[in-house]
């Protein structure tokens, strides 16, 4: 359960919560059991300063690209209301499939915290589609078209995403080395929509300087080995936060 929620000013933001308050006067004036949860479980609104979306620039940064993303992969494909509808849910839930950080510290848990645990409590589960050939997609199926379109947008936002957890400026400044027990996001080609690669460091291999070039990752397939700059550690540490 999230303690802050950030968000700008829009007014469906601002009406949700002055609504939770509402619910939560309302639950506290009922039960001392409920005033006791709500203290333990309880989490806020933040809001940033009106008329100033840079403020919000980590989650405009992410939106941005999703749009020009969606908007690159439907190119100028017709779409009706309900085939853009459906296209939009999917890429919804792309979006909140993305890993954040370990749910745990064990480091036998390969599992690791998603924008979906935060709406529903757990991860979002899909069913890995077939592979439809966008060649030419103007004589795709309606329903090919639509699942064609979700995978053009999945394997150019998941690279870009994979992309902007590796810091540019990684080469430039020190930082820490890959240890065994991190979990981290593997960089494969040809995965299905939702379906990250996340797996355990088991071991390590350093160059002359003591820097790790490569790791051996403990995956749910199995142990692979794969360079660092197929790695993505998690959490996501954001500078200057």
């Amino acid at each position: 359960m999230p303690q802050t929620i950030y968000s700008d000013n829009a007014t469906n933001f601002v009406g949700a919560d002055r609504k939770l308050r509402e619910l939560k006067e309302a639950f506290l004036s009922q039960s001392p059991e409920v005033m006791k949860l709500a203290a333990e479980e309880g989490f806020k609104f933040a809001f940033i300063p009106p008329r100033a979306p840079h403020f919000g620039g980590l989650w405009e940064a992410a939106v941005k690209s999703a749009k020009h993303l969606a908007v690159r992969a439907m190119g100028n494909v017709l779409l009706t209301a309900e085939e853009l509808g459906t296209l939009l849910a999917e890429v919804e839930a792309i979006l909140n499939s993305r890993p954040l950080a370990p749910l745990s510290q064990d480091p036998n848990d390969g599992e690791a915290l998603t924008p979906a645990h935060l709406l529903i409590g757990c991860s979002l589960r899909a069913l890995p589609p077939a592979q439809v050939s966008t060649d030419p997609i103007r004589y795709c199926e309606r329903w090919q078209l639509v699942c064609c379109l979700k995978q053009q947008f999945w394997r150019q936002w998941s690279k870009t995403y994979i992309t902007s957890l590796q810091q540019r400026n990684k080469w430039l400044h020190p930082k820490r080395n890959l240890q065994p027990g991190d979990l981290v996001l593997v960089h494969e080609d040809n995965t299905p929509p939702q379906q990250w690669a996340l797996g355990r460091i088991a071991a390590t291999v350093e160059g002359r300087d003591g820097k790790v070039r490569v790791a051996d990752v403990a995956t749910k397939a199995g142990t692979i080995k794969r360079p660092i700059h197929k790695l993505a550690l998690l959490p996501v540490e954001v500078e200057g936060s």
